[in-house]
């Protein structure tokens, strides 16, 4: 039987009464590591027990055959991995925790592997969002993030279908679709993010289109007709920041003195400059 933590016991559970993880976003497990693992399963065992939790049913009525089942909290790839291995049993630890605490288990289990996707970690959140009334600060402090993480993986779910379906087959990656989300409304995303996979644009190259598509016409004319000289150095530093922060920037300088605006579009915009500023 697997290792159970100090102070729990974990005892042998049928796999047939365990049920899958309602709460669990994770869609991607590797088939070649899933059969890996269920080669050393065969030849150990399984080293660490699952975690379970009894299913609630509604009063008066009985499981089916009458036996208690159990969903699934923790161990998702040992109990697949089981199955393909033919086990019929599984070292299991029953815990009692409340469907909020089950989920917030199964994220941060998925948090600490690398390969999770970042669409999964973000619907994960939205999850604990809608179901539970969580804030982006509860979630957070939850599951061990800041509130500036949360809110920006929840804003990946606002992409037009089109740029979520390129960023879950990989044609984006995270920083792609986090500098798409600064341009100005749904058809300009998608116009762009188009250009970008076509051309397999560096997260450099995509940070200068979107730098290029979100200074306005009128402002581009006055530097291009001469109307008011701007400082090559000056120029160049709003461009960097731009870059970095994914908004607009404006620096009015005068014989060193001047100021700079950022020109913000929601409260997350907000939220994280206030952050990086913080910081320094």
């Amino acid at each position: 039987m697997g290792q159970a933590p100090e102070g729990e016991r974990a005892f042998e559970l049928a796999l047939d009464l365990i049920d899958q993880n309602p709460h669990q976003t994770r869609q991607g497990f590797d088939p070649m590591s899933l059969g890996d693992l269920a080669g050393s399963i065969q030849a150990q065992g399984v080293l660490q027990p699952i975690v379970v939790r009894p299913k609630p049913v509604r009063p008066g009525v009985l499981h089916p055959e009458g036996a208690q089942r159990y969903l699934l909290i923790l161990g998702e790839r040992r109990y697949r991995a089981s199955k393909i291995a033919g086990k019929t049993t599984i070292p299991a630890i029953v815990k009692r925790v409340s469907e909020q605490q089950a989920a917030e288990m199964t994220l941060v289990e998925n948090l600490q592997r690398q390969d999770l996707h970042c669409l999964e970690q973000a619907q994960a959140f939205a999850n604990l969002s809608t179901e539970f009334n969580l804030t982006q600060e509860e979630i957070g402090k939850r599951v061990g993030v800041s509130r500036e993480q949360v809110s920006n993986y929840l804003r990946l779910l606002k992409l037009p279908p089109t740029v979520l379906m390129a960023l879950r087959k990989g044609e984006l990656t995270y920083s792609h679709a986090r500098l798409l989300l600064s341009l100005h409304d749904d058809d300009q995303i998608s116009k762009v993010a188009k250009v970008a996979i076509a051309k397999k644009m560096s997260v450099a190259l995509l940070t200068e289109m979107v730098m290029n598509v979100n200074v306005p016409t009128g402002f581009q004319e006055r530097q291009q007709s001469g109307a008011r000289w701007v400082d090559p150095n000056v120029r160049a530093e709003q461009r960097s920041l731009e870059a970095a922060l994914g908004m607009k920037v404006r620096i009015r300088d005068r014989k060193g003195k001047g100021k700079i605006t950022i020109e913000y579009g929601t409260l997350e915009d907000f939220d994280h400059v206030v952050t990086l500023l913080k910081r320094k």
